[in-house]
């Protein structure tokens, strides 16, 4: 008996699924998530060292690349490459949280509020237009430039000039050439002393229908390449010593180098006793979408306070994003 002949079948393709090459194409895929979770895995460990604290700098901008990869390998049908992907972006989120929603204690009813329009503004960057359009449309109470050029000195009233009140502060040429920090108010200032080894800060009370606020610019050195090592630490050791010397609330806003969640900011709370605004969406570089950014441009408030609104405003001709926070009086 001739046994019946099998018709040959057709080559499966190469990406088929359960072909070798889709199998290959997971474990890629899987592979390359292991680089975000290690950022998670970096900001969730506390550690406080400096290379496992440039990690977690990453998180959330890691957190939307991941989200837009899961999407492309679900659609893929790639299950289990999305399977891993789901559980290394809920372990990014929990690392990011603190620093997207941090706890704001509710507004004092019928107390009012104040606007802050901070920003680095560059040392190269002389767009005096640029940068006054971006300040009409937050309309701040109160404003705090840090690492602006001393080029624009000329400009100052057709920059500042609805802001009468002012009190300023320049650096010598270190990493990045000469500029100076400036407070700019509505209403009356009192410049105080502050510290050297903060890398770019000034400090002035505002007498505010709130009352007195203590305001604070700074500019943290970056993490690396740094002047020295543990450079942000010891300026954020200044900053405690320099809340130490005053009263009453205190808002202190400018460029940290450091997001909320990570070592810097964890210092600021523990140390300082001061709170971040939410930092969802990035204000570095603005050469990226927002949502690829890092918060490394940071306003933080005393417990006396707390934030009702926070958002970035115009470009302003900087690599930096300002930002537009508001607050008030906490219950």
């Amino acid at each position: 008996m001739t046994s019946p002949v099998q018709p040959d079948l057709p080559a499966r393709p190469p990406f088929a699924r359960g072909g070798l090459a889709w199998r290959i194409a997971e474990v890629l895929i899987g592979l390359s998530l292991f680089a975000p979770l290690t950022l998670a895995v970096a900001a969730l460990s506390g550690s406080g060292h400096r290379w496992i604290d440039i990690l977690a700098q990453f998180t959330a901008p890691a957190l939307t690349a991941t989200v837009l990869l899961i999407a492309l390998v679900a659609v893929a049908r790639l299950w289990r490459a999305t399977a891993f992907g789901l559980i290394v972006a809920v372990t990014l989120l929990v690392a990011v949280w603190p620093q997207w929603f941090p706890v704001q204690p509710p507004a004092r009813p019928g107390a009012p509020e104040l606007t802050l329009y901070s920003a680095n503004v560059h040392y190269l960057n002389t767009d005096i237009d640029r940068m006054r359009r971006s300040i009409d449309q937050a309309d701040p109470d109160i404003i705090v430039l840090v690492e602006l050029s001393l080029q624009t000195a000329d400009g100052i009233e057709a920059l500042l000039g609805d802001y009468p009140h002012r009190v300023d502060a320049t650096l010598p040429a270190q990493m990045r050439g000469p500029s100076r920090s400036i407070i700019a108010s509505r209403y009356p200032l009192t410049q105080v002393p502050t510290f050297p080894d903060l890398l770019h800060d000034v400090a002035a009370v505002a007498d505010t229908p709130l009352g007195p606020i203590n305001i604070v610019g700074v500019h943290l050195t970056r993490p690396w390449p740094y002047e020295y090592q543990h450079g942000q630490v010891i300026q954020t050791e200044n900053l405690a010593d320099l809340r130490r010397t005053t009263t009453g609330p205190m808002i202190v806003a400018g460029d940290f180098n450091s997001v909320s969640s990570a070592r810097i900011g964890r210092q600021v709370r523990d140390e300082v006793g001061l709170h971040p605004a939410p930092g969802i969406l990035g204000t570095w570089p603005t050469a990226l979408p927002p949502v690829f950014g890092m918060t490394i441009d940071q306003v933080y408030r005393s417990p006396d306070l707390t934030f009702t609104r926070r958002r970035l405003g115009l470009p302003n001709g900087s690599d930096h994003a300002p930002v537009v926070t508001t607050f008030t009086l906490a219950q």
